[in-house]
């Protein structure tokens, strides 16, 4: 592991997030959506459960999607970064729950809106990553037809594709089909 069980997760979240508009359209369209996406990442907290909160976390998945767009500008992502965690109100505090025993950090009161403690949380895993210099794990999916986000968590920094559309697969499959064409005409 390279980072903190929470921070690992939360940059999970983020990708999964920022995804739901950029593979087969739409993937956050209503309330139903929403909450199967928090709860599968064990969100708690305050739900109002309306139109207001589903736009404001769409809000929050386009700042977060520009964060990518500028990892290789450590300097702008630095400033992004920074002003989510100021337009939170951030406030760390450690907690622990049965579900996640082992100590991380809260950074909103659990009665703040959703969209407050998600960029709060989200914004602070993104500054784990850069403080240990590791922004480059900011990907976009190279698969030429892909433009999902990935973090590239890998011990060696060596992952190319997400996992939202098997753009992997699909792009070994064309390079290995690529070389037996050309082993085929070689031989001829």
């Amino acid at each position: 592991m390279l980072f903190t069980h929470d921070t690992e997760l939360t940059l999970k979240a983020i990708c999964v997030l920022v995804n739901t508009d950029r593979v087969d359209g739409e993937q956050l369209g209503d309330l139903a959506a929403l909450d199967a996406y928090l709860d599968s990442f064990g969100w708690t907290g305050r739900r109002d459960r309306d139109e207001t909160e589903l736009k404001s976390v769409r809000r929050l998945r386009e700042r977060l999607g520009k964060i990518w767009a500028l990892a290789d500008d450590e300097e702008a992502a630095v400033a992004q970064v920074n002003a989510l965690l100021s337009d939170t109100h951030a406030q760390p505090w450690l907690t622990r729950h049965p579900e996640m025993p082992e100590w991380h950090l809260h950074l909103a009161s659990v009665h703040d809106p959703l969209w407050q403690r998600m960029g709060a949380e989200m914004a602070m895993a993104l500054a784990d990553l850069i403080r240990a210099g590791e922004l480059r794990r900011l990907k976009i999916c190279a698969a030429p037809d892909c433009e999902a986000v990935l973090t590239d968590l890998s011990r060696n920094r060596s992952r190319m594709f997400c996992d939202t559309g098997n753009c992997g697969n699909r792009q070994h499959v064309a390079a290995y089909r690529e070389r037996r064409a050309k082993e085929s005409d070689d031989v001829s």
